[in-house]
């Protein structure tokens, strides 16, 4: 819509496999490091663990920390980060009025007790009410149960004191972009001022892991560049949030923006139709490559891939992605993958590299990775979900 109102991307909290804060990841990008991966401690599949946190900065009350489930303080610390980036932490005023946007997951799972359960269910003579005993002493009663991803949000609100509204999304890559898409939305048609948005993902887990090599799609070590030729997916321990903010409110508190984003595009392609999922992101892409400053401009332009890695999705991802002739940067080669978080994550490195106005150097391996010269001034984000849900993003240099 013509009236549409800038948003502005005023603060970035990010943490992964490459270490915390925005500084460290530009750090291990531009320096090419090589992606930190762990191919033995879930033999024989391939982690993108997360870096050493000190929770304590972000997460002060031990309290607070104990009851939340790795995934949530992943996204509580992230959160953090990014309220700090924006310049709003502690501020009250500011935080009471700010929305909050979350794409979360379910509940962990108790390893060490479901395995218990499992061998001893086996010698029971009445298993039913062995597993209602165990309901009531060992499993909790909220186990899996979809609220328990909204309690993302709750910490934030708690330890951060978020209290504007509150959405949470549920559905892998697509709530992810969703978020962003929401929030985005929102202070585009003046119905929000501030947004926190974003995800996390606890991939140091043998729940869901076993769930992907159930489907076939974990990658097994050696560890190989998704876009290449893929054959799984590299999950990664990761949480990203981005503070999202109409020009007026930000010029108000004297806050420049790091970036500017542009558009967010969610649709889901019917997967049993050949085709389906290149006819669905090429239009999306086209959509992005026609919005923003400078529509239809390719100069400076490039594109941050959130691909699974999962085999089909992946190479119908990359095809779209070669046809572009755009220079491309896999974000998920170099953190994995974090569901949820994934296109939230990859809106923020690509955010980062925008306001830098530098594209790091291609990873050995990528085929569709390419050198590129010049400024660096839009990022087109791409995110194919490894199962279904398409997402695109545009991010644009402000000012």
């Amino acid at each position: 819509m013509s009236n549409r109102r800038d948003v502005w991307i005023t603060g970035i909290g990010l943490v992964s496999s490459l270490g915390e804060g925005l500084e460290a990841h530009w750090q291990a990008l531009s320096a090419g490091a090589r992606p930190v991966i762990d191919e033995t401690g879930f033999a024989p599949y391939v982690v993108h663990p997360l870096a050493k946190i000190e929770f304590d900065a972000q997460i002060p009350k031990r309290g607070d920390q104990r009851q939340m489930e790795p995934w949530q303080r992943i996204g509580t610390y992230a959160a953090g980060l990014a309220l700090d980036s924006a310049g709003i932490k502690g501020d009250k005023d500011i935080l009471g009025t700010t929305d909050m946007v979350v794409a979360a997951g379910g509940g962990e799972r108790d390893q060490a007790v479901d395995g218990a359960i499992l061998t001893e269910i086996e010698k029971q003579s009445n298993p039913d009410v062995f597993l209602n005993e165990q309901l009531q002493s060992n499993l909790r009663p909220t186990l899996f149960l979809a609220q328990l991803s909204n309690l993302l949000a709750g910490n934030i609100s708690i330890v951060h004191g978020v209290t504007g509204s509150s959405r949470t999304f549920m559905g892998e890559e697509s709530s992810g972009t969703d978020a962003v898409r929401i929030g985005f939305s929102r202070i585009a048609a003046g119905t929000s001022e501030i947004a926190l948005v974003g995800g996390a993902y606890n991939a140091e887990r043998r729940d869901m892991l076993l769930l992907f090599a159930l489907k076939r799609l974990a990658m097994h070590a050696p560890w190989a560049p998704v876009l290449a030729d893929p054959k799984g997916v590299p999950t990664g321990s990761a949480g990203a949030f981005l503070v999202l903010e109409s020009p007026e409110h930000a010029t108000a508190r004297g806050v420049k923006p790091i970036a500017k984003l542009s558009g967010v595009w969610s649709e889901r392609a019917k997967r049993g139709n050949a085709g389906a999922v290149e006819a669905v992101l090429e239009q999306l892409v086209k959509e992005a490559q026609g919005s923003g400053t400078e529509p239809g401009v390719t100069d400076g332009t490039a594109i941050f891939s959130a691909a699974s890695g999962a085999p089909e999705p992946t190479k119908a991802e990359a095809a779209v992605l070669a046809r572009t002739g755009l220079p491309v940067r896999s974000v998920t080669d170099r953190v994995g993958h974090s569901l949820e978080g994934q296109l939230p994550v990859a809106l923020a490195l690509a955010a980062l590299a925008v306001s830098q106005g530098e594209l790091f150097a291609p990873l050995a391996g990528e085929p569709l990775e390419k050198p590129f010269e010049g400024t660096l001034s839009r990022a087109i984000v791409t995110a194919v979900g490894h199962w279904r849900g398409e997402g695109v993003a545009l991010v644009e240099r402000a000012g």
